[in-house]
């Protein structure tokens, strides 16, 4: 069982940065897939980086590639995704994932364990 808690999210200006984190509980944290989604009101929730977990492999959804940024932390239980020149369409929560599955993926599916998302806002 794996329990995940975000922070970080918040309101800022496009072309601002915020830096996400997500805070995990539980054994076996250190050979979970990690990955970051992102709902917008009224859409599916969407795809948005992941990490494999030793770290040495990322994903990254088209729209966010070259913008965001994700790492993990074993030792200390963490993952981060560091959030650069956002628009508004970035705008939604943002949810960590965990999957057990030990190679990246995009698979909301087999992401099984969840937070309960953080609010991101971007104006223009």
């Amino acid at each position: 069982q794996v329990h995940l808690v975000e922070s970080g999210g918040g309101l800022v200006q496009a072309g601002g940065s915020l830096r996400l984190s997500c805070a995990a509980s539980g054994r076996s944290f250190s050979t979970y897939t990690l990955g970051w989604f992102r709902q917008a009101p009224g859409k599916e929730r969407e795809f948005v980086a992941a990490i494999s977990w030793t770290g040495g492999s990322t994903d990254y959804a088209d729209s966010v590639k070259g913008r965001f940024t994700i790492s993990r932390d074993n030792a200390r239980n963490t993952v981060s995704l560091q959030m650069n020149n956002l628009k508004p369409e970035d705008t939604a929560v943002y949810y960590c994932a965990a999957s057990d599955i030990i190679i990246v993926h995009r698979i909301i599916a087999r992401y099984h364990y969840w937070g309960q998302g953080t609010q991101v806002t971007v104006s223009s």
